[in-house]
Formats: structure tokens, sequence, C-alpha cells
């Protein structure tokens, strides 16, 4: 799996590594699926602080087109973590969902006289 990694903030692009290790962490059980991975920081409203640290993951799907998953957070981290979770559960129910379908055409069409 790629993993490209966008920063123009120091503090986040210090988290390069951490951020391309998450990833591939993450997304273990899915790569098949996954080819590509784009992951965007940046601080939304600059040195003011509060809960501005902004994640944005994109996941380049083989079958499903892009997925595209963003969070807010109050450090750098928290917002990686929420938003690859919800990637991950976005990709689960992707997947499952196809392959139900799947499941049930195959059931329809086999049970057909």
């Amino acid at each position: 799996m790629q993993v490209l990694f966008k920063s123009r903030h120091p503090e986040a692009t210090d988290l390069r590594d951490l951020t391309e290790q998450r990833v591939r962490f993450v997304l273990r059980r899915l790569v098949w699926l996954v080819p590509r991975a784009e992951v965007q920081m940046s601080d939304v409203n600059g040195p003011r602080g509060g809960i501005d640290k902004r994640c944005q993951v994109e996941l380049r799907t083989d079958g499903a087109g892009s997925v595209v998953v963003s969070s807010v957070a109050g450090d750098w981290r928290t917002a990686l973590e929420n938003a690859l979770a919800r990637a991950a559960r976005f990709l689960m129910r992707l997947w499952r969902r196809g392959d139900d379908s799947r499941r049930l055409r195959q059931r329809f069409i086999s049970h057909e006289p």
C-alpha cells in the first residue's frame, strides 16, 4: 500500500512516520482493497488554539472508488486515530454490503427453476 502524507504545519510533519505506521496497521486486513492512502493534516484556525487539528484520510479503493473521511480534534494524534477508525468502519461496511448482495444474488439465481 502506498501512503502519502501532506501537511504544511511543522508539528504535524513530525508525525509523518507515525502516521504511515498507523495507516498500515489499521488497514492491514483491508490492504488488498486499498492500494493507496492519502493523509492530510491541517491546523484549522492557526495559532489561536482550541479544537482545530484536522486530519483528512482519502482511501483509493479498487472497487468502491475513493473514500474520504475527516476528523477534527484537539491534538494531531486523536484526529488521526478518529479519521482512521471511521475510514476502516466505512470500508468494512462497503465490503460486507457488497459481499451480502453477491450472496443474495447467488442464492436467488441458484433457486430459480
